[in-house]
């Protein structure tokens, strides 16, 4: 009864997860809302609070327009409606900044052009507008990147007569000279690259005023006008024209977005696709940490050591740290791995760039030999019943053969208990993926500016700070300033969660099931 209710519960949260994670995607129509006391509002119909009673039922409005005033939602008394319409020119803006605006567009100005609303095809050049306000707002964005990448080696060596300068040496006559030296070198680099920094700088002064003279000027419910660059425009769409097939490619683009693409708006919009890589990579690094490791301790207790009473001891110790709580395993994780182990290999390797640290600070690497830790019992139970399984009698049949206990180990019990030891490592990934504690004071931050793999080497970068899935959703639905208009992003984040985790149950379990069909038939 008890496991019939648990299954209940668990997937009506998943239906909820789903209805809510899916649905929000969904393109929803404009409709505009007058009220007995003479106000408007315009926005989507998000909830509605039907409680039997015509005096108190509500409807919840999602207005967005946060910069006019200054909330996303807003509770209506239906009592309260005197009427709603839906305009077909009612149009929904998807900004940088600010969340969505709705409104109807009154005119547009692109440099010395000007149209309005009474013009053949208006939106369709309203389209084309944001598009080539989206391509000069980019080359702006390259110029500022292509900036920032000449002044990157004289930062370094204005860090490196800071370090100089704070040093207990920096009044030696040596350091004096070093630094001078480093100055000059500073002023040479300026020199060199001041051509190509007045070309950039005068490219960008013209696409700034080129990107400050597109914008729109947009009308909201209550008549006031606002206007909006188009370089802060991520999407626009008339959601109340589009038929089911538009919707549907919008709903498909606003998927991949949110699968591929970075966040904005302090988590609540875009996508998360650094928390999908952050939380991939940190499950594969725990799991090429926690299954050698496990088998190894597994393989030892049940072939080596001597059964006694500090194997027994080991095992219930071992059994006993599945108990601990993850809290724990953080602190420790911190303890141990960040502040011990990092700070030593900061002093022998990196000791040219202290007290700024490297490793001696949390990261990638750190929070995945936290989890390794927490889910080696798993891996070491589920391998010890793995080769407890294996019968006696080819074990035996091996070494009366002449094999050596390692050769018996290798070809006899490793490939007959591995379905036991792939059992360990998909209860290790699903419990990993999913804990939040100890990564928070491990490595895992709201957001990290790269990724721990890219092309500059060495490629993968063990000691960056990552991002991912569960401390998103803990971030977004609990520290978020706007809790209201997060809640999509809450629901949307533990879809993709729970998809991924079953991702990787799945192609564990797929390799687990062909491994006992091979070694079923297989003859020893």
């Amino acid at each position: 009864m008890a496991l019939v209710i648990t299954l209940a519960m668990t997937a009506w949260v998943i239906f909820v997860i789903l209805f809510k994670g899916l649905n929000f995607f969904w393109p929803g129509d404009i409709v505009s809302v007058d009220l007995q006391d003479g106000k408007s509002y315009m926005g989507e119909l998000w909830d509605e609070n039907e409680t039997g009673n015509p005096e108190t039922d509500q409807l919840q409005l999602k207005i967005g327009n946060r910069d006019i005033y200054g909330l996303d939602f807003i509770w209506l008394n239906k009592k309260d409606v005197t009427n709603t319409t839906y305009k077909n020119d009612a149009v929904t803006f998807e900004r940088e900044e600010y969340g969505n605006f709705y409104g109807v567009i009154q005119d547009v100005h692109i440099n010395e052009r000007y149209f309005d609303n009474t013009t053949i095809d208006f939106f369709d050049e309203v389209e084309d507008a944001h598009k080539l306000a989206l391509e000069t707002s980019h080359r702006i964005e390259e110029i500022r990147n292509d900036v920032a990448s000449l002044m990157i080696p004289s930062s370094e060596l204005q860090r490196e007569i800071a370090l100089i300068e704070i040093s207990s040496e920096a009044k030696t006559e040596e350091s004096r000279t070093t630094i001078k030296k480093l100055y000059d070198e500073i002023s040479f680099l300026e020199q060199e690259i001041e051509p190509q920094i007045l070309a950039f700088n005068k490219e960008l002064e013209e696409l700034v005023l080129k990107d400050r003279a597109n914008y729109l000027t947009v009308q909201e419910a209550s008549g006031q006008t606002q206007k909006i660059a188009f370089s802060s425009i991520v999407r626009l769409y008339q959601p109340n024209e589009m038929g089911v097939f538009g919707k549907s490619v919008h709903y498909i683009a606003k998927v991949w977005e949110f699968v591929a693409d970075y966040p904005r708006e302090s988590n609540t919009e875009g996508g998360v696709f650094p928390a999908i890589f952050g939380t991939v990579l940190m499950v594969l690094l725990m799991s090429i940490a926690v299954v050698p490791i496990g088998v190894m301790a597994a393989i030892y207790l049940n072939e080596y050591a001597n059964q006694g009473t500090i194997v027994r001891f080991i095992r219930l110790s071992v059994n006993n740290l599945a108990g601990v709580p993850s809290i724990v395993f953080g602190v420790f994780g911190l303890g141990f791995f960040v502040y011990v182990v990092g700070g030593s290999i900061d002093q022998l390797l990196f000791s040219d760039t202290l007290p700024e640290p490297t490793f001696g600070t949390g990261g990638i690497l750190w929070a995945s030999l936290t989890l390794a830790l927490l889910t080696l019992p798993v891996v070491v139970v589920a391998t010890e019943e793995g080769i407890l399984a294996v019968p006696r009698a080819n074990k035996e049949g091996a070494l009366a053969l002449g094999a050596t206990k390692w050769q018996m180990i290798r070809n006899i019990v490793l490939p007959n208990a591995m379905p036991g030891i792939l059992t360990g490592l998909i209860l290790a990934i699903s419990r990993g993926a999913g804990e939040v504690a100890p990564l928070m004071i491990t490595g895992v931050v709201k957001l990290a500016p790269s990724l721990a793999l890219d092309w500059s080497f060495p490629f993968l970068h063990l000691d960056r700070k990552f991002m991912h899935l569960g401390f998103h959703i803990y971030d977004v639905g609990f520290q978020s300033p706007n809790v209201e208009a997060a809640k999509p992003m809450v629901y949307s984040t533990a879809l993709l969660l729970i998809i991924i985790v079953v991702l990787l149950n799945m192609f564990a379990i797929y390799v687990r099931n062909n491994l006992r069909k091979k070694f079923k038939t297989a003859t020893f």
